[in-house]
């Protein structure tokens, strides 16, 4: 046994490889652990160790984050309604007609090309 009392892992076996996410598992820690830090901006944002003044002579909009930091949302509808379109399922949907459409293209190009 080592000194430090953990065990060795032989060197001819490595380190197993780490588990991947599932995709439903991937969103959920990227909803907790952007809520957590939110929090954590919230509360430092709060202390006395922050320059509310120097922060606020900053930024574009004083209000919304004065809003954020009494618990307000991060985002506004529109910027919610905005990334929806761009990355939900909306997105995909049309990226998913765009990709048919390219292939009939290419189908109906190369049929073209063989029959000439």
């Amino acid at each position: 046994c080592c000194p430090c009392g953990r065990r060795v892992q032989s060197s001819r076996l490595g380190p197993s490889p780490p588990r991947l996410l599932s995709e439903e598992e991937y969103r959920l820690q990227g909803e907790v652990e952007t809520r957590k830090a939110l929090e954590e901006l919230r509360s430092f944002c709060r202390s006395p160790d922050f320059s509310a003044w120097t922060a606020v002579s900053r930024i574009q909009s004083p209000k919304r984050f004065a809003e954020f930091v009494g618990g307000a949302s991060h985002v506004t509808p529109n910027e919610v309604s905005v990334h929806e379109r761009e990355f939900g399922l909306d997105s995909l949907f049309i990226d998913e007609q765009l990709f048919e459409e390219e292939e009939e293209e290419e189908e109906e190009m190369g049929n073209s090309a063989s029959s000439a």
